[in-house]
């Protein structure tokens, strides 16, 4: 419980540290202030089960002892004395990043399996021993953020926890890791996943590969360990279709074998970040989207289904990142997933969308 308290404490922006009124200041309750105090974060103390409010708001006095602010009474039971307490954890909240200062910063997460390298490849990049760095897996339990800029521009480098294979996850604190990889997945722009040359693709591999895909993020396959594998003639383009074979909902993903240990090919890194957050963020106006729609209609016809053919009237760009499209039909059940891959790949084909996921959603329109 302590380890979960303490990944909680660093994980959060204000902390509601609530305590029982009617049995007052307890001895667990001065030693959760301590550890509360000790992590510099915002604290609202809450003093619940107040039903009887008037007479508990004199009890919740006594709570000043633990030092960590005001005491809001409040009964939850019966919503009593809430507006207090969440006015008080709003005046805590941070206050708001200016999202166009931070636009040109590309949030990067190096996600794999333990031991895979992804802390010697951040202090490759940073030229520094910022993340512990040890052969025994799963020595990186929390996600590190770290700030990094260099000539091609500004970056959030995120190093997370590996995910390991459920029957190894033995303590609280690894699943913790895990909820905090899958975190790290959803704030990142660019995705880097990670691939043990030696080890080749495995089922972990693929699991967490699929976690970055159904987010939605930009996905850069990096083998790593390139190095220490004996390579002979057409060794790169046979790894390459095995990875891609194993990871086939990643054949968008573009490839780079690196070392992170000599920084052979890290530089090259970049650039393909870059790429790759540009094309998760691309927009595409209708009026071209349309012209490579019709052309695609004209060269595939859509399919029919007992006499009846699916008619595609037109699409538009919903959102980005990932770039997502919504397609209008006169009936979605004709829009087979064969017919969607082949418009996913001709929008592709057009406009190349290398390493993003395209998402299309199937709207129903009445029409001729």
């Amino acid at each position: 419980m302590r380890e979960q308290a303490n990944l909680a404490i660093a994980m959060a922006d204000v902390i509601l540290f609530v305590t029982d009124v009617r049995q007052g200041v307890t001895a667990v309750d001065k030693e959760i202030a301590l550890l509360l105090k000790r992590s510099k974060k915002p604290i609202v103390l809450v003093c619940n089960k107040a039903d009887n409010f008037e007479k508990d708001r004199q009890e919740a006095y006594e709570f000043y002892n633990l030092g960590v602010g005001e005491p809001y009474p409040i009964s939850a039971t019966n919503a009593l004395g809430m507006g207090d307490v969440l006015d008080r954890i709003y005046e805590n909240f941070p206050p708001k990043t200016d999202e166009e200062e931070e636009s040109d910063v590309i949030k990067v997460a190096i996600i794999g399996k333990p031991n895979v390298g992804k802390s010697s490849l951040i202090n490759k990049i940073l030229g520094e021993n910022r993340s512990i760095v040890s052969d025994i897996a799963g020595t990186t339990r929390d996600a590190i953020d770290t700030e990094f800029e260099n000539e091609s521009g500004k970056y959030i480098l995120i190093d997370t926890a590996g995910i390991r294979r459920k029957s190894k996850v033995k303590e609280s604190i690894e699943k913790f890791s895990i909820m905090r990889t899958l975190l790290a997945i959803e704030r990142a722009d660019v995705c880097l996943m990670m691939i043990d040359a030696t080890e080749g693709v495995t089922d972990q591999d693929a699991k967490i590969a699929g976690e970055a895909h159904e987010a939605g993020k930009g996905v850069i396959i990096v083998v790593n360990k390139w190095d220490m594998l004996e390579k002979e003639t057409g060794t790169l383009e046979t790894y390459k279709k095995e990875v891609y074979d194993k990871l086939k909902y990643l054949s968008y993903a573009p490839m780079i074998f690196i070392s992170a240990k000599t920084g052979q090919r890290v530089h090259k890194l970049f650039n393909l970040i870059h790429y790759v957050a540009e094309q998760n963020a691309m927009r595409i106006s209708t009026a071209v989207l349309n012209q490579v729609l019709n052309e695609a209609i004209a060269i595939v016809q859509p399919p029919t289904d007992k006499g009846k053919r699916l008619k595609i009237f037109y699409g538009t760009q919903a959102s980005t990142k990932p770039p997502t499209f919504v397609i209008f039909v006169n009936d979605k059940n004709l829009f087979h997933f064969s017919y969607e891959r082949y418009l996913v790949n001709q929008i592709r084909k057009e406009f190349g969308l290398e390493g993003t996921p395209v998402r299309i959603i199937v709207r129903e329109k009445n029409g001729d």
